[in-house]
C-alpha cells in the first residue's frame, strides 16, 4: 500500500469536498514530480462505489504512466482504450471499473461514430483530464461534453503548468480551483530540489524577427536564428563546458539544430551526446532513454520528446537552447530536472495535524528534507538561458516560473539582477528583489500614512506582498465565512477577491500558530514604521509606548530597531 504525502491527502481531502459539495467540475494544480497521478489514482479509490472512471491523457507514454500507477493505488487494473486496443470488448467475465483512453483516440471517426460513443455517459462518475492545461483546445472540449450529457459526473482537471494566458479558458471549463500546490511550494518544502540559473550571452542570436504564433515564436522563423553556425557554437559550447560532467538534458527547436548540436558536444568528447525526436523509432528511444539513465552518456538531445511524461531524477542540468514565450511550456521542460535522487526525501513525511495548510511554513520535516537533498549527490538544478536580442518577446526563464505567484514588474526587476552571467539561485534572486523593493517602501511609509487619508492594503498591514489573481478567480467574491473570519480579526474586505481573502486568512492562522502580532497589532506598528511581521510580545510593547504618548514615539526614548528589539522599559 502506498503511503501518500502530507500535501498528497490534502489535495485528495480538498477535492472530494469539493466534490461532495456540488461542485461538478476543479481544477487540481500540482507542480510535476510531486504526484499528480498518485493524487488522481487514490481519489478515483476513494469515488470507486459511485461509478466507473475515466482518465483522458494525450500521449502514449502518460496513458501507460496512468494505468500503471492505478493498478498498484486504487487496485483496478484499468482498460485502455487507444488505437487498436478496446475497452469494453467483453472477451472476460468482468469489467473494469476504470478506461483510460488519449484524447486523440476519443474524438476518432466522424459524427456518432466517435468512439467517444461507444460510452454511455452514464456509467461514469468521474472523469479526469491529465496534462489539463491543453483542456481548452475543441478536442478535449468535444469528449468533456460528451461525458458531461451526464449531470452527476465529476470532473477533475490536473496539470501541472497552467499558463497565465490560458487560466481565463480553464476558469471557463473548470468551475473551481480547490488545491494547489506549485513548484515554488515544493522546493521550499524540500520535496524537489532547488533550482540555480545561469544566463549565457550569445552575441548573434537575435529574436526581434521572429513571429509570434498561437503565443510562442514562430517555428520556422526560430529555427532559422537557432541554426546558425556562430549561434550552434554559443550554444553547445558553453554547454558542454558548464556541465562540467554532469547529466544533462538539452531542448531543441528543430531537428536540424538538435544534430549539430549533438554533432559540437561529439567533438568535444567522443559519443558524449545521444538524439532524440519524435521521428526516433519506439525500440531506440527506450533503449536510448535506458543507457541515458545508467549514465552511459552525458547529454541527451531532444526535439519535443522530454516535455511530458519522461522522468530522470539524475538530471542536475538542462540546457534551453529552445527559447519560448510559454510560461507553461518552460515549466514542463524545467520540471524534467527537479526530482530529487531516489530515496533521497523518502519517509521524511509532516505530521499532518501540526498544520492548517500543508504549505503554511518550514517544519522539522521539511528542515531534514532539505538538508538530506543537500547532502546528496544532487543538491540543485541548474537551468541555463542563452539571451541576445530578444526584440519585442519576453521569453520565459526560471524566474517566471518559481515567481509565478509575482507581478510582473516584480519578476522583470528580478531578471535584470540576474543577468550578469553568474549562476544564481532563484528564489533567493526572487527573495532578494522582494526585499529591496519592501525596504523602499518602509522608507516613504510613515510620510505617506501622514499625507494620505485612504486606507492602506490590508496586504501592507500585514507585511505581505499581494499576489496575483489567477484568472480563473477573478470576480469571485469572498464566502460568508471568510467575511465573518476577517471581520472577527479587524481584517477590511471590501474589494478582496476570494482569492485574496483566503490568502490573508492564511496568514492570520499562521500568525497565531507562530506568534507573530494579530492583524489589528500589526496595523499599528505598521502606521509607525516598524516590521508588520514581529512577533506578538514586542508589538505589545511598542503599542503601550504610543498609545501613552497620543501614538507617536517619545522623543526622549531611542527608538527601537524595525522588528521592535531593544524597547526600553522605562518608556512601557
Amino acid at each position: 500500500m502506498m503511503q501518500l504525502r502530507c500535501y498528497q491527502n490534502h489535495a485528495v481531502a480538498e477535492t472530494l469536498k469539493a466534490f461532495d459539495s456540488g461542485v461538478r467540475s476543479a481544477l487540481l494544480v500540482m507542480a510535476t514530480g510531486c504526484g499528480k497521478t498518485v493524487i488522481f489514482s487514490e481519489i478515483i479509490k476513494r469515488m470507486k462505489d459511485r461509478g466507473r472512471a475515466i482518465v483522458i491523457a494525450h500521449r502514449d507514454e502518460l496513458i501507460r504512466q496512468a494505468a500503471n500507477k492505478i493498478s498498484i493505488i486504487a487496485d483496478e487494473m484499468p482498460d485502455i482504450e487507444k488505437g487498436d486496443q478496446y475497452a469494453d470488448q467483453m472477451i472476460r467475465d468482468w469489467q473494469s471499473n476504470v478506461i483510460v483512453s488519449s484524447v486523440q483516440t476519443q474524438v476518432s471517426g466522424r459524427g456518432e461514430r466517435r468512439r467517444m460513443h461507444r460510452f454511455d455517459p452514464s456509467q461514469f462518475a468521474l472523469m479526469i483530464i491529465d496534462e489539463a492545461h491543453h483542456a481548452a483546445a475543441n478536442s478535449y472540449r468535444a469528449v468533456i461534453g460528451h461525458y458531461r450529457q451526464n449531470e452527476n459526473i465529476c470532473v477533475l482537471g490536473v496539470t501541472a503548468t497552467p499558463d497565465r494566458h490560458d487560466e481565463k479558458a480553464l476558469g471557463q471549463i473548470f468551475d473551481e480551483v480547490p488545491f494547489v500546490y506549485g513548484i515554488a511550494d515544493a522546493i521550499r518544502d524540500g520535496w524537489l530540489v532547488d533550482i540555480d540559473q545561469q544566463f549565457v550571452k550569445v552575441e548573434s542570436l537575435d529574436y526581434s524577427g521572429v513571429r509570434t504564433t498561437a503565443g510562442d515564436l514562430n517555428g520556422a522563423d526560430l529555427a532559422r536564428q537557432l541554426e546558425y553556425e556562430q549561434s550552434l557554437q554559443g550554444m553547445a559550447n558553453p554547454t558542454y563546458d558548464i556541465a562540467d560532467g554532469r547529466k544533462t538534458l538539452i531542448f531543441a527547436a528543430s531537428i536540424a539544430q538538435a544534430e549539430r548540436i549533438a554533432e559540437i558536444l561529439n567533438r568535444r568528447s567522443d559519443e558524449c551526446a545521444k538524439l532524440v525526436t519524435g521521428k526516433t523509432k519506439s525500440d531506440d528511444r527506450r533503449n536510448m532513454l535506458r543507457e541515458y539513465a545508467r549514465g552511459e552518456f552525458q547529454f541527451l538531445v531532444n526535439v519535443g520528446v522530454a516535455t511530458e511524461g519522461f522522468d530522470e531524477p539524475t538530471i542536475e542540468v538542462i540546457s534551453m537552447c529552445r527559447p519560448t514565450k510559454s510560461r507553461a511550456l518552460y515549466e514542463q521542460m524545467l520540471g524534467r530536472g527537479t526530482r530529487t535522487l531516489p530515496g533521497t526525501v523518502d519517509g521524511i513525511e509532516d505530521d499532518e495535524s501540526q498544520h492548517h495548510l500543508p504549505y503554511d511554513g518550514e517544519t522539522e520535516q521539511s528542515r531534514i528534507r532539505k538538508q538530506r537533498i543537500a547532502e546528496s549527490g544532487k543538491k540543485s538544478l541548474l537551468i541555463l538561458d542563452f539571451v541576445g536580442n530578444s526584440g519585442r518577446h519576453h521569453l520565459i526563464t526560471a524566474i517566471d516560473v518559481l515567481g509565478g505567484k509575482y507581478d510582473d514588474d516584480i519578476l522583470e526587476l528580478a531578471e535584470r539582477k540576474a543577468h550578469d552571467g553568474q549562476r544564481r539561485n532563484v528564489s533567493e534572486t526572487i527573495r532578494q528583489t522582494i526585499d529591496e523593493i519592501e525596504a523602499t517602501k518602509r522608507r516613504h511609509i510613515v510620510a505617506a500614512v501622514k499625507a494620505s487619508t485612504k486606507s492602506i492594503s490590508p496586504f501592507r498591514k500585514l507585511g505581505m506582498e499581494p499576489e496575483r489573481v489567477p484568472e480563473w478567480e477573478k470576480g469571485k467574491l469572498p464566502t460568508e465565512k471568510m467575511i465573518d473570519t476577517l471581520g472577527r480579526h479587524k481584517v477590511k474586505w471590501k474589494g478582496l477577491t476570494r482569492f485574496e481573502a483566503g490568502k490573508i486568512i492564511d496568514e492570520i492562522f499562521r500568525r497565531q500558530r507562530e506568534g507573530i502580532c494579530s492583524p489589528r497589532q500589526s496595523s499599528c506598528v505598521s502606521r509607525a514604521g516598524f516590521n508588520p511581521q514581529m512577533n506578538a510580545g514586542n508589538a505589545g510593547r511598542i503599542i503601550s509606548v504610543l498609545s501613552a504618548n497620543s501614538w507617536r514615539w517619545p522623543q526622549d526614548v531611542s527608538r527601537p530597531n524595525y522588528d521592535g528589539d531593544y524597547v526600553m522599559a522605562e518608556a512601557v
